[in-house]
């Protein structure tokens, strides 16, 4: 078994042990079952209202429809949230908390490299968030599925997509982790979070109000981080046409492109580049 492997499974081990995970599966859990308990009622609602109040069946069906797909990305929206939220509380202790109280050595002094330490660590946190954003994503859509009968369109690409960014946040937080101590990384992280979440409603009402100018600012605090694409793009390809049409605050009207998703690939692994090289250069 390589060094990577080992260091990835004791990494997966030692984070579900700790008490942030803990706390993030129970509240995870609470969260799929407060949506779901939620959108029972308001579901039921709906279709009382919509049968008593159009003109027509096909009429109500797309009302209904359009209601499902509108909550269900509200949900998803939340949980791509705490999915990233527990991505940058993952690594921000990483390296930064074992470099500060000396256990890194015990590592980093056997004939193991330190880029294996750091893409171990990386790869241990990948397997976790897949299975939260799994637990998160999934357990809204499935709760979605079983009280409308509805999935979204390309559903597996807008997961994946909601999956990548939150390995893009985890993966700068490592990266920051080599160099800066934990509290550092994690004000860095979220500071860096709330600029491209700004970044992308700026670009979002930029598209509504066809201001070329905001737009434009969108774009540009995508290239710093782009994450808030990520999602953009996710909600794209699984919101339906004519909620597109008309756009709600948890869809989007102002598409990133497939151009800024490679970017957005390039830009993680350039990120996870600079975290080995980072770990590799600093003084122990």
């Amino acid at each position: 078994m390589s060094a990577i492997s080992i260091i990835a499974r004791l990494t997966f081990r030692e984070a579900i042990r700790r008490r942030i995970m803990l706390a993030g599966l129970v509240l995870g859990v609470a969260f799929v079952i407060l949506f779901s308990i939620g959108t029972h009622f308001i579901f039921g609602d709906i279709a009382k209202d919509t049968a008593a109040n159009m003109p027509s069946q096909m009429a109500a069906d797309i009302l209904i429809a359009e209601s499902t797909n509108t909550f269900m990305m509200m949900g998803l929206y939340a949980a791509t949230f705490l999915s990233i939220a527990m991505a940058a509380l993952l690594g921000a202790d990483t390296l930064a908390g074992e470099i500060n109280s000396g256990t890194i050595q015990t590592i980093a002094t056997k004939p193991i490299r330190r880029a294996d330490v750091v893409l171990g660590k990386w790869l241990g946190f990948a397997e976790l968030l897949g299975l939260y954003v799994l637990l998160l994503c999934g357990g809204i859509v499935l709760s979605t599925f079983i009280q409308s009968g509805q999935l979204p369109e390309n559903l597996l690409i807008g997961l994946g997509l909601i999956y990548m960014e939150s390995l893009l946040i985890m993966t700068i937080t490592l990266m920051l982790s080599s160099a800066f101590p934990a509290l550092a990384t994690g004000g860095i992280v979220f500071g860096l979070y709330g600029l491209a979440f700004i970044g992308g409603w700026v670009e979002q009402f930029g598209g509504l109000l066809q201001n070329d100018t905001a737009i434009k600012v969108g774009i540009i605090t995508s290239l710093v981080i782009p994450s808030e694409s990520l999602w953009r793009r996710a909600a794209f390809e699984m919101q339906t046409p004519l909620t597109g049409t008309f756009g709600s605050p948890f869809t989007t009207t102002s598409v990133p492109s497939s151009l800024m998703m490679a970017y957005a690939f390039l830009y993680l692994i350039v990120i996870l580049f600079l975290a080995v090289h980072i770990f590799q250069a600093r003084d122990l």
